[in-house]
């Protein structure tokens, strides 16, 4: 599936103030970049460093005044996106390295105050059953809500308050799948189905492959419904939306505009 993007934004900064920015579709084998142009204020002062497991990249910033970023990119999505359903999970001791922090709370995903709850609302499911159920109970009990959450709003916040955005359906999937010792991770990305149009977010869990004897992989999983994995193009991963942020200011920032276009190309 080959995916058109184009994105503005800008923001003010009264200071001299750092700045983390990541908004680019990553170069990875699952998606390829065909074609990609980014301006930014800072033109070519800017300084790039690898974004977590070198999926993506961070844009270092040291601004001052207004900054406005455009990036217009052609993405070829080539993710291989299996029935989940009948995937059996890995215990700890048998996971690779890399996923196994994604077992671990973070921030915004206090995993270990939910553990009871998936016992009880999920017992007797495991792996792709359980993660599967995890997104339709969510889908089924939450309400999608523009403005019904914060930056500081985490998992715990949500599930009890029933509603929220995007980042929010994802922070509750990955706390609930990792309180089912699933690796779960947060995924910052672009999606033509997304509802008004904007960066989206969604969940991936670390399960078992079905080709690899004994191996395992990532599957992107979306409980708002909008983005199907086949056509999601990857920003970047993270343990939560920390991590991943499209901007991250270390002072005062005043955000003004923003427009994204994502669209399917023929």
């Amino acid at each position: 599936m080959t995916i058109a993007i184009k994105t503005r934004f800008d923001f003010s900064l009264d200071n001299p103030t750092d700045v983390i920015l990541q908004f680019e579709a990553a170069e990875i084998p699952e998606q390829v970049i065909l074609s990609a142009n980014t301006v930014l204020t800072c033109g070519n002062d800017c300084a790039r460093v690898p974004a977590h497991e070198a999926i993506g990249e961070r844009v270092l910033v040291r601004a001052e005044g207004r900054f406005e970023v455009e990036y217009d990119a052609t993405v070829d999505v080539r993710r291989l996106t299996p029935d989940l359903a009948g995937l059996a999970q890995l215990s700890p001791h048998d996971l690779p390295g890399d996923p196994l922090e994604y077992l671990l709370d973070s921030r915004y995903c206090p995993a270990d105050r939910l553990q009871s709850f998936v016992e009880d609302e999920f017992g007797g499911t495991s792996g792709g059953d359980r993660a599967l159920a995890i997104r339709d109970w969510i889908a089924k009990h939450f309400t999608y809500e523009p403005g019904s959450s914060t930056a500081t709003t985490t998992a715990l916040d949500t599930f009890v308050e029933r509603r929220g955005i995007c980042r929010d359906y994802a922070h509750v999937l990955i706390t609930l799948a990792r309180a089912s010792t699933i690796p779960a991770r947060y995924v910052s990305c672009f999606a033509p189905g997304v509802t008004p149009p904007d960066f989206h977010a969604v969940a991936e869990v670390f399960l078992a492959d079905e080709t690899t004897p004994g191996g395992g992989a990532w599957y992107i999983l979306d409980a708002t419904g909008m983005a199907e994995p086949h056509e999601t193009v990857k920003i970047g991963v993270g343990r939560d939306a920390a991590d991943v942020s499209f901007l991250t200011s270390f002072g005062p920032s005043n955000f003004g505009d923003k427009s994204v276009e994502v669209a399917r190309k023929a």
